[in-house]
């Protein structure tokens, strides 16, 4: 049985999902002293790192749709903890970029091997990871990350 109330909207349920989705990560990756936020940045840094890029704390902002800001913030602690080496952009001063530590790295393996499996629970429904399903989930998924949203439009405003 379904726990989303009859007639959502796809916003809400997106939003349910989403809040489904923070809520297991964070519970998640806790034991591995971690919150979802943190995992967010350093999964990315994994693969990031894995393909050979340093990257910008602005290219980590940019690949994970987290605020410049709060990105800096999260590297800061993971810095403080030992999972992330910050240093300065030699090719611009005012940027800093993020590597993970040795440890970082393998708590970061962990991290992701944790997660991985949430996901399979997750998508089991649709098929697993694998699932021709999930494939067409995603897609769609991807389709509606692609659309800019710009809350100024003037249509939104007539609308209201």
């Amino acid at each position: 049985m379904s726990t989303a109330p009859e007639g959502a909207t796809p916003g809400f349920l997106v939003w349910r999902l989403s809040m489904k989705w923070r809520v297991a990560v964070d519970r998640a990756v806790a034991p591995l002293g971690l919150t979802h936020a943190q995992y967010s940045l350093v999964a990315s840094l994994y693969g990031m790192q894995r393909a050979g890029e340093r990257p910008s704390q602005r290219r980590l902002a940019d690949r994970t749709g987290l605020e410049p800001l709060y990105v800096s913030k999260l590297a800061r602690a993971l810095e403080s903890s030992g999972l992330v080496e910050r240093t300065r952009d030699p090719r611009d001063p005012r940027a800093m970029q993020l590597a993970l530590t040795e440890e970082g790295r393998e708590r970061t393996r962990q991290a992701i091997e944790v997660i991985h499996g949430l996901l399979e629970q997750l998508l089991a429904p649709l098929g697993g990871l694998g699932g021709a399903r999930t494939q067409e989930f995603t897609r769609e998924l991807t389709t509606l990350l692609d659309v800019p949203l710009d809350p100024t439009n003037e249509n939104l405003k007539e609308q209201s």
